[in-house]
């Protein structure tokens, strides 16, 4: 039996404490095993390659916690963008650009310069959805992102709110250059858009307001947004920068459109009626009911007061109701009273958010029903600009009230647009001209060629034409040997209360007036 070393004791005492470090994470530690080659050098070596491969494992671990940390890191930065960024466009959404708005109030704050917010929203984008589809549309957004990115600076953080709304915010900026920018974006996105083979064209209005000291994020959005709208609805400008009468007005139209509401509920509307006459006769084939509004306060309201807050309140469906209940009151007593000619009609203008309501066809058969009027009896007028910007809704409310028996006519006819497909696409019974395609047609040659080749493509495709804008017997007299069959204007009469068509009624036949 060999004898032990001396240094024994001092082996294992290094062993214990190594021990030690090892249990409180020191996988490094190593005891030198002595000369001697005993057991106790045979449990130093065993102790030794244990912690070696502890170490290893250690490390291997700690790699994959590094990796699974970093993946792990990288996928939250992921998602986290994503729930900050638009699907469609990439740009940054409403939840990042409030996020960036706070941030440019509390540097603004801190003592550098307020941030610029412009709202934007393209015109006249809902009619490239509903005719060439939503894709298009889409392709549409992508190619306005774009050009918005292109036309500010690398800081500048561009979002798109949903539909074709965006907003731009400009850190640290003074109004001058958000006019710039605003000038930019508007001359961008002005160019033309292929789609189909076909160059469309957008507008666009842009609301801009500068941040105040103590300013929050919402109450700026609010601001821009109060200024765009403004631009929206300003035929002069596609650019305005919020001002406190703004707001102002944003307040008086809340409040008049809750007197609407109750002007219409408490009878506060009045219709008075246009008489539509036939040239040849003088008879009076019908009348136009127009609208008006007693306000208790602002006097007697026309109807471009208060008809696009109605549209924008969504109002408009119980004023189109109230109208068309209140015209056949007067038709039934004009019915009860008077020998109408069997083809007299009532005229009513309507909305076309009126045709986007699927039950519109059955409401109108009801109240027809109640009030034991034939359909024929009644004309539905709807602008020209509704028609060409419709959907297939719209069509498909057309085509049931035609199907119906109520008479469809297109009202403004000739007001700009270019393209007359709808004239034989859509089920409509009657052109009214526009007043502006007149002219001096009582001594211009040439306009009378032109009002001529209109009645005759009118005509061509089926349809009644009725002229507006009459003024003159000179004018009703040429129109009459152009071949307009029907007129309307205040050479006839202007609109009036109910009263007055009943007069006009008993006299059997209209009588001219001659100069």
């Amino acid at each position: 039996m060999s004898k032990e070393p001396d240094n024994q004791d001092e082996r294992l005492d290094a062993l214990v404490e190594a021990i030690v470090k090892v249990a409180d994470g020191d996988l490094s530690i190593r005891v030198e095993p002595s000369a001697a080659r005993d057991q106790v050098d045979a449990v130093i070596t065993g102790f030794n390659l244990m912690t070696a491969e502890l170490q290893s494992v250690h490390g291997e671990l700690e790699e994959r916690v590094r990796s699974r940390t970093a993946m792990l890191h990288a996928a939250n930065h992921t998602m986290e963008r994503m729930a900050l960024t638009d699907a469609l466009t990439s740009l940054d959404n409403r939840a990042s650009l409030a996020l960036s708005i706070d941030r440019a109030l509390a540097d603004a704050a801190a003592g550098g310069l307020p941030p610029a917010l412009l709202l934007l929203d393209l015109d006249s984008f809902k009619g490239v959805n509903d005719t060439l589809g939503h894709s298009a549309g889409d392709d549409v957004l992508k190619t306005m992102s774009q050009r918005l990115r292109r036309a500010v600076r690398e800081g500048d953080v561009v979002a798109r709110l949903g539909g074709d709304e965006f907003a731009v915010l400009l850190p640290g900026a003074t109004l001058g250059r958000a006019r710039r920018v605003a000038t930019r974006i508007v001359n961008a996105l002005n160019e033309g858009v292929s789609l189909h083979a076909r160059d469309h064209y957008f507008g666009v209005s842009v609301g801009i307001t500068l941040a105040n000291a103590g300013m929050s994020a919402e109450e700026l959005m609010m601001q821009a947004d109060l200024a765009m709208y403004a631009a929206k609805t300003d035929d002069h400008a596609s650019i305005r920068v919020y001002e406190p009468v703004l707001l102002y007005s944003r307040r008086l139209r809340t409040i008049m459109a809750a007197e609407l509401r109750a002007a219409i509920e408490q009878d506060q509307l009045v219709l008075h009626f246009q008489p539509v006459v036939e040239l040849a006769t003088g008879r009076i084939e019908g009348v136009e009911a127009l609208v008006r509004w007693n306000h208790p306060v602002r006097g007697l309201l026309m109807p471009d007061d208060f008809i696009p807050l109605a549209e924008e309140t969504g109002s408009i469906t119980d004023l189109g109701a109230w109208v068309l209940r209140a015209a056949l009151t007067e038709l039934k007593t004009w019915q009860a009273t008077l020998e109408l000619d069997h083809r007299f009609t009532v005229r009513i203008n309507i909305s076309a958010q009126e045709l986007q309501r699927l039950d519109m066809i059955d409401d109108v058969r009801a109240i027809l029903h109640e009030f034991g009027v034939s359909p024929s009896r009644l004309i539905f007028e709807l602008t020209e600009t509704a028609l060409v910007t419709g959907n297939e809704l719209d069509t498909y409310s057309l085509r049931g009230l035609h199907n119906l028996g109520v008479r469809l006519e297109i009202d403004d006819f000739g007001t700009g647009y270019s393209s007359i497909s709808y004239l034989r696409r859509l089920p409509m019974d009657v052109v009214k001209v526009d007043r502006s395609l007149i002219g001096d047609v009582a001594s211009d040659t040439a306009q009378q060629e032109f009002v001529s080749a209109v009645l005759a493509l009118i005509h061509a495709c089926g349809m009644e034409a009725v002229i507006e804008g009459v003024e003159t017997r000179e004018q009703a007299d040429v129109l009459l040997r152009l071949g307009c069959v029907s007129g309307q204007g205040y050479y006839f009469s202007r609109p009036v209360p109910s009263e007055q068509i009943t007069a006009l009624l008993e006299a059997d036949t209209f009588t001219r007036r001659h100069p």
